[in-house]
Parts: structure tokens; sequence; C-alpha cells
């Protein structure tokens, strides 16, 4: 996939990808204007949504509802190291929630794709190219 990022002003930064655009601002307190979600946060739910989506389809294949179904995802922050240490993503289920399912929905969660890649990393290169 290819994404195109351009500037909207102070500390807005959007992403441009197929037919939709991500729109990113900071935090008041680091100088942006908190228009938007800061770029980690759309990071962090894209965790949390994806696993989501692996509930959603478990529960779809053996005819589950998903009324009553959430997620809650929690980090634990490094202040020193300026990162996330600890991610916890809970599913919260109703009563009438097969228990015979529960062990299954849990590794159904764990295959997210955005999980997946953080445990084996890509290789990431940052280049410039003079245009114009």
């Amino acid at each position: 996939m290819e994404i195109n990022v351009t500037f909207g002003g102070g500390l807005k930064v959007n992403a441009h990808f197929k037919q939709f655009t991500v729109y990113t601002d900071q935090a008041k307190e680091v100088g942006g204007e908190e228009t938007y979600p800061d770029p980690f946060s759309y990071f962090l739910s894209s965790l949390a949504t994806c696993a989501g989506i692996f509930v959603v389809r478990f529960c779809q294949s053996r005819n589950i509802p998903t009324d009553g179904i959430q997620l809650y995802m929690t980090n634990d922050w490094n202040k020193e190291k300026h990162k996330v240490d600890n991610i916890g993503i809970e599913i919260q289920i109703p009563p009438s929630f097969p228990e015979k399912y529960l062990p299954a929905l849990i590794r159904a969660a764990s295959e997210c794709t955005v999980k997946r890649t953080l445990m084996d990393p890509p290789k990431m290169e940052v280049t410039t190219k003079v245009v114009g």
C-alpha cells in the first residue's frame, strides 16, 4: 500500500491512501491544536480494532451474536524510554457467550495482523529524494 503524507498547518500531518484521508494533530501541551488524534493514538487504536475484526469474524463464523461484546485495551507507558512497554486487550463478553469458545476467541484476537507485524517487525528504511 502506498501512502502520501501532506502537512495541514501547525502540527497537522495527514495520510492519504486509497480513497481515504487520516487526519492527525498533536496535543495542545506539545504545541498542537488537538483537532484530531495524534499518530500514536491511531497506532494503538489500530491494534484494538484489528483484534476486534478477528473477534467479529470468529463470532460470525459460528453464528454467535456480537451484541454485548467489547474489547478494552490498556497500555503501560514507559516515561524513561518514551514508549509503550505492555499492552493488554480484554475481550468483555456477555454471560450468554459459549464458554467452550473462550480459548479459541483469545487465539483469534491474537492473530491480528497488526500484532503479528509488531511481533516480527518489518525492515524500515527512510530516504530522501530531490524532486521538482
